[in-house]
């Protein structure tokens, strides 16, 4: 089952960096492999997010759609997905931001996930770690960019 951690450091608000990775149907705007996104629920309740969404990921001819069940907790500042539904037996990622000097964040991304099709989950074992270095890339560029226009 691929595994992997990202940790970077972000010139972007906490607020403003969790507000990112929560819009996701922004996604496609920006993450590789990302084809689509569709946001069925969105449910505040009390101190959690409830987001009920869709992407579709893939690269070349293989593209997928999977559900995912987001839980944003407000107080820990911290974000958890897992799968509901699609190609995927398993997966789990965790997000967490925690406020550095000079308007800097941190942010910690833990993936974990296995896809059905066994000969695609040992395609992705091999390239995963890479893949995922060009997401969290995506997420830093997108960040800074609105982090400086929002500064001018």
């Amino acid at each position: 089952m691929p595994k992997a951690s990202v940790k970077r450091l972000i010139e972007c608000k906490k607020k403003d960096l969790i507000n990112l990775v929560l819009d996701i149907e922004k996604y496609p705007e920006f993450v590789p492999f990302c084809y689509d996104a569709k946001i069925y629920e969105n449910k505040d309740q009390g101190d959690l997010k409830n987001i009920i969404a869709d992407l579709t990921i893939g690269k070349g001819p293989f593209k997928d759609t999977y559900k995912s069940d987001v839980v944003f907790n407000k107080k820990k500042d911290s974000i958890f997905v897992k799968n509901i539904d699609g190609p995927l037996n398993h997966l789990s990622n965790n997000w967490i931001f925690s406020d550095k000097k000079n308007g800097y964040t941190e942010v910690i991304f833990d993936i974990d996930f296995e896809i059905k099709n066994k000969f695609l989950n040992s395609l992705m074992i091999v390239s995963f770690q890479f893949g995922l270095e060009k997401i969290a890339d995506a997420f830093q560029k997108r960040a800074e960019e609105l982090f400086h226009s929002s500064k001018n």
